[in-house]
């Protein structure tokens, strides 16, 4: 079952300790012709950052410019937790940061390994995040939807929760 957090705190402490359950997305750049595409992210609540490493020559990237707005669509494995995380998004040039992050999956994408020119490490500062988090037995859920389809007295199941977490209110 869905532990509901009580606070903004701990509703954002919960997001990021899911975006470590699975490290796949769909990214894209608000208000730009590119479609969403997959994407593993590297979460780093401690500096507040999602971290994507890609290709200078993608369409995110050119569509990223000198920094844009994006949205990072996240699901559990389980499907039983979704997330919309909305922020700037920019190029970051670090060394030291793209080195902590490198690893052999993701040398895989790149043909001269990590001395590929085209390297390119994003980074996306969650504002707001939507979430959506559900039971996460799917007989339960299933009775739950059943009995208020049955009952005048229930509007909609109780199935889990949904919050908008503003991460400028997290303290």
């Amino acid at each position: 079952m869905v532990r509901r957090p009580e606070t903004e705190a701990e509703a954002a402490a919960q997001l990021w300790r899911r975006l470590e359950d699975t490290r796949t997305g769909m990214l894209f750049v608000d208000d730009s012709a590119q479609h969403p595409q997959p994407m593993s992210h590297f979460a780093d609540p401690e500096s507040g950052a999602i971290w994507f490493i890609t290709s200078a020559e993608t369409d995110l990237v050119g569509a990223v410019g000198l920094g844009a707005e994006a949205t990072f669509v996240y699901q559990s494995q389980k499907g039983d937790y979704h997330a919309s995380i909305k922020g700037p998004m920019v190029v970051y040039e670090s060394d030291e940061k793209l080195d902590s992050l490198w690893s052999a999956p993701v040398a895989a994408w790149f043909e001269k390994g990590r001395e590929d020119p085209k390297i390119t490490l994003l980074q996306l500062t969650p504002r707001e995040a939507a979430i959506w988090a559900s039971e996460s037995n799917p007989i339960l859920v299933g009775l739950k939807l059943i009995n208020a389809a049955m009952r005048d007295d229930v509007s909609e199941p109780d199935v889990g929760i949904h919050r908008v977490i503003n991460f400028r209110d997290v303290a």
